[in-house]
């Protein structure tokens, strides 16, 4: 890869640089002065810089609790795991990556601009790991390579105007607006939990919020989400300690007690939370309003498409309830998978906290409290037997012990990758052309109504 294209990539990667630039030329094309544009610029790669040390923390002390959970309870088998299939694919499919990222980013822009899926993504770093799984698909039915660049790209950017499309009925519903989108690799499974969430509720007069919860008085404490997910997270860490034993876990936290170690990493977990919330209110503030500027002159009534923590702000509670509830839809999967003899995957405690948490958010929004749970125990289900039909597609290529784990990288490897096997190169163009030809209708056909209505 050229010196030049791997900066450019690098940009287009990181999220903070990528939306902070985004920001700057919102507010150039606003013709703000010079002044206000450098500090939303800052503000913005800040906030995003806030939101990715909250993630990191967050990582860290999930880690931990993972391995735990592994040694206690003797379970091995393949752990859905997106950086480490990406840092793998990398080494042999970097060029192709690369140049299949920029191409779909163009064409999300362009898709955008002719349709009326009007989503700019803008999530680099799903943007790159989506675009490494289609490397992977179009080098595995042998396309030449220009036509596997051309038409790889116009997957990704099919890809990254469809998925926020799909989750945007919820979105809206959590925002009380449409101003932003989400553009995060788990689209399909929050749209599924929402749809739970409506089915859950179309007998109940009154939905409940998770935020509505009723505490007794004598813990009315619990409302602050900092304080319920730290004891509740105490709670799972000093449980799955103590199963995993003293010595192995004490060994694991470089010598310190046990119990002591279970409580900071749930301390760290609930810190984590309390940087992301913050983080995500610096962006909002910022990006809603510089991204009028591309919604007016580039791609009119265009939304900004988030990474996942973008909706927390909106239901704390609802962001614990469906990391729980995912990780238990993850346990349930597994215990399937063993009676039924079929590959085993381990539940990831990362994919399950960040999309379980994000379902929570999305079922949430449409059924309250059961749809928040019964929302992402479904999700957690979906994200933990996707891999087994994607990890033949990934392994055919020389990856068998990790796979992507979140719903969209299931959708479209699993789709492109059947199509591709049963019909070749012809046939995976053929379901692009396809796809993009329902969108264009789809377009043309609400216009003719709104010109209708309009009469």
């Amino acid at each position: 890869m050229s010196g030049f294209l791997k900066v450019i990539i690098d940009v287009a990667s990181t999220p903070a640089i990528l939306v902070a630039l985004i920001a700057v030329l919102g507010l150039a094309l606003q013709k703000k002065h010079f002044s206000d544009i450098i500090r939303g610029g800052i503000k913005t790669f800040v906030g995003f810089l806030v939101v990715t040390a909250g993630a990191g923390v967050i990582q860290t002390s999930l880690e931990p609790f993972g391995k735990m959970f592994q040694h206690a309870f003797h379970v091995t088998g393949v752990v859905p795991n997106n950086e480490a299939i990406v840092a793998v694919a990398l080494t042999t499919f970097g060029t192709k990556t690369a140049l299949i990222m920029l191409l779909g980013m163009a064409f999300n822009i362009l898709i955008a601009r002719i349709t009326r899926y009007k989503y700019i993504y803008l999530t680099g770093h799903a943007t790159l790991y989506m675009a490494c799984m289609l490397a992977v698909i179009v080098t595995s039915i042998d396309m030449n390579n220009v036509l596997a660049i051309l038409f790889g790209g116009l997957a990704l950017g099919l890809a990254n105007t469809i998925f926020p499309a799909i989750a945007q009925p919820f979105t809206r519903k959590i925002t009380q607006n449409d101003n932003i989108a989400l553009g995060h690799t788990g689209d399909f499974g929050y749209a599924v939990s929402g749809l739970v969430g409506q089915l859950t509720s179309r007998r109940s007069k009154k939905i409940r919020s998770t935020e509505e919860i009723n505490f007794p008085k004598g813990l009315a404490f619990l409302r602050d989400s900092t304080v319920s997910i730290t004891i509740t997270m105490g709670v799972f860490y000093i449980l799955v300690a103590l199963f995993a034993g003293q010595a192995y876990v004490t060994k694991l936290g470089g010598g310190t007690n046990y119990i002591v170690y279970a409580l900071q990493q749930a301390g760290s977990f609930a810190a984590g939370v309390f940087v992301i919330l913050a983080g995500v209110r610096l962006i909002l503030a910022e990006i809603v309003p510089a991204f009028k500027g591309i919604s007016e002159r580039l791609v009119p009534n265009s939304k900004p498409a988030l990474d996942c923590p973008i909706v927390f702000p909106y239901a704390p509670n609802a962001v614990l309830i469906g990391f729980l509830s995912s990780f238990v839809g993850g346990i349930v999967s597994l215990g399937l998978m063993v009676l039924m003899g079929t590959t085993v995957v381990i539940p990831g405690v990362v994919p399950h906290f960040f999309c379980g948490a994000t379902a929570g958010v999305y079922g949430n929004a449409s059924g309250g409290v059961r749809g928040a749970v019964l929302g992402s125990f479904t999700q957690g289900i979906i994200i933990s037997f996707m891999p087994i039909f994607l990890l033949p597609i990934m392994s055919g290529i020389g990856f068998s012990g990790s796979t992507f784990s979140d719903t969209d990288y299931g959708v479209t490897g699993i789709l492109l990758g059947n199509v591709s096997k049963v019909a070749g190169s012809w046939g995976f163009i053929a379901t692009l052309i396809l796809i993009l030809a329902i969108m264009l209708l789809l377009t043309w056909r609400g216009k003719k109504s709104k010109v209708a209505s309009e009469k």
